[in-house]
């Protein structure tokens, strides 16, 4: 029973690697919308960085993202 679950395990492994195999990289007229603002990550960089600043005033720590500081939330 084991050997059939690990048989089915790699095969579906391999198809799901087969089918990133095939992409493509974006076409000119298509990184127009790959520009986008609604496509980022953090459409507003503004927010981004308050977030950051605030996680790691609670959390006591800095490092990942560039915020310098310690916990106190004063940097």
């Amino acid at each position: 029973m084991l050997n059939i679950a690990i048989k089915v395990m790699s095969a579906l492994l391999l198809m799901s690697l087969a089918a990133c195999a095939s992409h493509s990289p974006p076409r000119a007229w298509e990184k127009g919308d790959l520009a986008r603002n609604a496509m980022r990550m953090n459409s507003d960089p503004l927010e981004a960085g308050l977030s950051a600043h605030l996680y790691f005033s609670r959390e006591a720590a800095s490092g990942g993202s560039g915020v310098g500081g310690g916990g106190c939330g004063c940097n």
